[in-house]
C-alpha cells in the first residue's frame, strides 16, 4: 500500500517518546502541525544518533541574531500505532529559513516498493529540546552490564551471560 509523502513547510511540535515497559520500549519520533500528528517508529540507537548529530550540527551553524536559546519542549502523545517504521534518516540545513530539515524514509522489505518519505523543518529551539529529550529517554533505559555493555534484564536481577 502506497503512503502519501509528508512535506511540511513548518513543524509546530517535534518530540521523541516511548511506549511500553523498560526493556520492551518502542521508540517514536513525533511531529505535529495544526491538528495533524505523525508518529514514526524507529530504534533507540537511531534516536540517540540523531540527537548526537543534531547537537554537533548546532555547533557548526552560523550565528543568527533572532535565534532563541530556549528549547521548545513538546509533549509526546502516545500513538495508537506508528504511521510507518523509519529506515533511513538524514538532516539538511536550510539557511534561508534557519531550519534543520529532518528527512525520513520508510523501512521496506520489498525492494521494488516505493517507501514513504517525510520532511520536517525544525527550528533551533525544537532541535535543542529534542536533543535533551532523546538523551533522557535513552538514559532511562536498563543499566548496562559493567563487562560487556549489553542492557541488563531486571527479571534476571542484573545477571548477564558474560559473567560466566
Amino acid at each position: 500500500m502506497e503512503r502519501p509523502d509528508i512535506d511540511w513547510g513548518e513543524t509546530d511540535a517535534f518530540a521523541a517518546g516511548t511506549v511500553g515497559p523498560q526493556g520492551r520500549r518502542v521508540f517514536f519520533l513525533q511531529a505535529r502541525r495544526g491538528g495533524e500528528v505523525v508518529s514514526l517508529k524507529l530504534e533507540k540507537q537511531q534516536v540517540l544518533g540523531l540527537a548526537e548529530f543534531l547537537d554537533g550540527l548546532l555547533d557548526d551553524l552560523p550565528e543568527v541574531p533572532e535565534a532563541p536559546d530556549e528549547p521548545e519542549a513538546a509533549t509526546f502523545l502516545e500513538p495508537d500505532e506508528a504511521a510507518w517504521v523509519v529506515g533511513n534518516l538524514g538532516v539538511a540545513y536550510e539557511q534561508s529559513t534557519d531550519r534543520r530539515v529532518l528527512s525520513l524514509q520508510e523501512l521496506l522489505r520489498d525492494e521494488d516498493a516505493v517507501p514513504a518519505e517525510a520532511r520536517f523543518p525544525l527550528r533551533r529551539g525544537q532541535v535543542l529540546a529534542f536533543i535533551v529529550q532523546a538523551r533522557e529517554l535513552v538514559a532511562a533505559g536498563r543499566p548496562p552490564c559493567p563487562w560487556c555493555g549489553a542492557p541488563l534484564e531486571a527479571a534476571n536481577e542484573g545477571w548477564c551471560p558474560c559473567a560466566n
